[in-house]
């Protein structure tokens, strides 16, 4: 097959690339510009979009002797993701960037791109399996627990997911490292990148008020009796206790937590821990990693709302517009605008974005 090699400028998407190749694939690799200033970004080795990476990514992949280039993404992450992103907290909902990253830039237009070129799909070094079987090319979890990236995957449709390729699934993260160093990569013993890419400061609330502004408004309890003020209700979320600045404590001293924003009247309401619990999670934009479900039926599987998060054991079901899933245990504080995840087993069954919670 005739590949393109997404590199990042980290260890995992060189040895993808490595593979790739090794495994007898026309490779070419392709670092993604995703900002018009680099500078705007995050520097060193925090981020997967900076000058520094397209420079490892380049050294890379002299290394394993492919013809390299750097694809301007700009425009199409900007309106994506950043502007995504910054829609979705104004609206007081709380987004996960990486997602919509992997949806709309990694596999979508660079997909489309690499397509267009005569390619025939994508490497990453993502840590996922694909296998084919009687539903098709269908996505796993990765072999590795701690690194396992299927959750923010989980929003590549059918046709994606045919394009899509992840030779690190079945490697534990200590072995890529071993691997890279065997192969000469520069990049063996490079920290992985972490945070949100386009936020240099890593102050994500001092970044959303820079651009959505520093309206103040009340922190109030459920009953509507005003406890403090925020600074901008889109730089708190569902869950959150530190940071609120009460001036009213709360009877025993119990701590609070937020259980709602309401961006129409620029309010934050608090409560206790125990206000938190939800049984109920519905889910719009379904997104099917293989056929979809047969509507109006109930399946068992598990639910994973977080990257990092425990999956949960559930009963799941979907009308086409909307998944709902009812819980067996109580989860306490879940984001509107996060990632749902359903999986039967470690196979990815398909994913949605958190619309409401009851």
């Amino acid at each position: 097959m005739k590949l393109i090699a997404a590199m990042s400028g980290g260890v995992d998407s060189a040895v993808a690339a490595a593979r790739a190749v090794e495994a007898g694939h026309e490779v070419i690799g392709v670092h993604l510009a995703l900002s018009s200033n680099p500078q705007k970004y995050r520097s060193g080795a925090r981020g997967c979009c900076t000058i520094e990476d397209s420079h490892d990514a380049r050294r890379a992949a002299d290394v394993i002797g492919i013809p390299f280039y750097i694809w301007d993404m700009a425009e199409e992450f900007h309106d994506g993701v950043v502007e995504n992103f910054l829609a979705e907290y104004a609206d007081g909902r709380t987004p996960n960037p990486c997602l919509r990253c992997n949806e709309k830039i990694k596999f979508a237009a660079v997909l489309d791109r690499a397509r267009g070129l005569g390619y025939d799909g994508v490497v990453t070094g993502h840590y996922a399996q694909m296998f084919e079987g009687e539903l098709g090319r269908v996505m796993y979890r990765a072999v590795d627990p701690a690194k396992d990236q299927s959750y923010v995957l989980a929003v590549l449709n059918t046709d994606q997911l045919a394009g899509a390729h992840f030779p690190l699934g079945d490697t534990v993260k200590d072995q890529v490292r071993i691997e890279a160093k065997r192969r000469g990569l520069y990049v063996a013993n490079k920290p992985d990148s972490h945070d949100i890419c386009f936020v240099p400061s890593g102050d994500n609330a001092g970044w959303l008020r820079d651009r959505l502004g520093s309206e103040t408004g009340p922190i109030v309890d459920e009953d509507g009796t005003k406890l403090g003020e925020h600074k901008g209700a889109y730089t708190y979320t569902i869950g959150q206790r530190r940071g609120l600045g009460l001036t009213v404590p709360a009877a025993g001293g119990e701590p609070r937590y937020v259980l709602r924003i309401e961006p129409k009247s620029n309010t934050v309401v608090v409560g206790s821990h125990q206000d938190l619990a939800i049984s109920k999670i519905f889910g719009d934009r379904p997104i099917w990693c293989g056929p979809a479900p047969t509507s109006d039926t109930s399946y068992r599987g598990f639910a994973q709302v977080r990257a990092h998060g425990s999956p949960l054991a559930c009963t799941y079901s979907h009308n086409v517009s909307e998944i709902s899933v009812a819980l067996d245990e109580p989860l306490f504080g879940l984001a509107a605008g996060q990632g749902l995840v359903i999986y039967d087993g470690d196979r990815v069954v398909g994913s949605a974005t958190v619309a409401r919670t009851e």
